[in-house]
């Protein structure tokens, strides 16, 4: 008897219009040190595993500075400011999550000290913004200013400047990629990974008509078009393509192109992930294809506490027994059975 309900409740889900097609959820997330950061609207949780194994999960807002402006809303600009919102609440995630794991010291040295007094107390704030600035720096140099010398020094052997903006574009593809690969051998980046698969696997989840349960994320698929991966690797691509129809003769001018056109590389890049995030045929999984690739390196299977702490950050920000019901149709008692 208890066989034949089963079957029949299956049959009722095969039928209902929808289930088994992909819905937008508006949630994006990020993995942080020990926890998933996670996104809906302008609501934002993150959800850390701390040392004692307890989940702890801090619940806010975010509104970027130019928020709901005419700015957000221009296809090809708006992903610049996106961009940037993205970056300032990483950080801040990252700063949660971070917290619980900082060693305190016996007592504050020297610099501490000083910066505290220069900033009013804000040293830390300060070390901390000096840090992202060098590490977008570093990234600069890698990917940008150092394919370009490399390509350059080859100009004694090749003469056609298609072949050298292709060999630039190349070199800045193989440095990314061998970056990407060459971290993920760290342990900490490792877990940091299987928690970015937990993010993927927890909106993939929700995405495809399932209730959220440790069970169902388990069996959902860690890609996810929508990724921070995907569009690093299409803002590689797309510069690419740019630079071989965008050239000039001056080697200053080449150089401030690529800092010039960083806005607008971001932009199309952005549109594209934003497209293929909400639609489904063969020219978007092409385009799709490099990211997802991408994400067999940044994304690991995640164990099972690092799928409840995922699932504990969307729960902070959105009520998915009401998503199920009203993107999926499910009933109340259909989801009381699946818990």
């Amino acid at each position: 008897m208890a066989e034949q309900r089963e079957k029949q409740k299956r049959q009722r889900q095969e039928k209902r219009p929808g289930r088994q097609k992909q819905h937008y959820s508006g949630i994006g997330g990020q993995a942080v040190l020990e926890g998933v950061m996670m996104k809906n609207g302008s609501m934002y949780a993150v959800a850390v595993r701390r040392p004692d194994g307890q989940i702890e999960t801090e619940v806010d807002e975010y509104h970027g500075p130019l928020e709901n402006t005419i700015w957000t809303k221009l296809p090809f600009v708006r992903g610049v400011f996106v961009f940037l919102d993205s970056l300032i609440l990483g950080m801040k995630s990252l700063s949660f999550s971070t917290s619980f794991y900082e060693e305190e010291t016996e007592e504050p040295t020297k610099l501490d000290r000083a910066l505290d007094r220069i900033s009013g107390g804000k040293g830390e704030k300060l070390i901390k913004t000096f840090t992202m600035v060098m590490s977008f720096l570093f990234a600069i140099g890698l990917f940008v200013v150092l394919p370009l010398w490399v390509s350059e020094r080859l100009n004694v052997f090749i003469r056609s400047a298609s072949l050298m903006a292709i060999i630039e574009g190349v070199l800045r593809l193989v440095f990314f990629l061998v970056y990407i690969v060459a971290i993920s051998a760290m342990k900490d980046i490792r877990r940091l990974y299987q928690y970015h698969g937990a993010e993927h696997k927890c909106i993939n989840c929700l995405e495809s008509g399932k209730p959220l349960t440790v069970r169902n994320v388990r069996r959902s698929t860690r890609f996810h078009r929508r990724c921070g991966s995907s569009f690093l690797i299409l803002v590689v691509l797309v510069s690419i393509v740019l630079f071989f129809f965008i050239r000039v003769d001056s080697r200053v001018l080449r150089l401030l192109l690529r800092f010039v056109l960083i806005p607008v590389i971001s932009g199309i890049s952005y549109e594209i992930i934003r497209l293929a995030g909400r639609g489904d045929n063969l020219f978007l999984r092409v385009l799709s294809a490099p990211g997802l690739w991408l994400q067999r390196i940044t994304t690991k299977e995640p164990d099972n506490e690092m799928i409840r702490v995922a699932i504990a950050s969307v729960e902070a920000v959105c009520d998915w027994k009401r998503y199920l019901r009203e993107e999926f149709g499910y009933t109340e008692q259909e989801l009381e059975e699946s818990l």
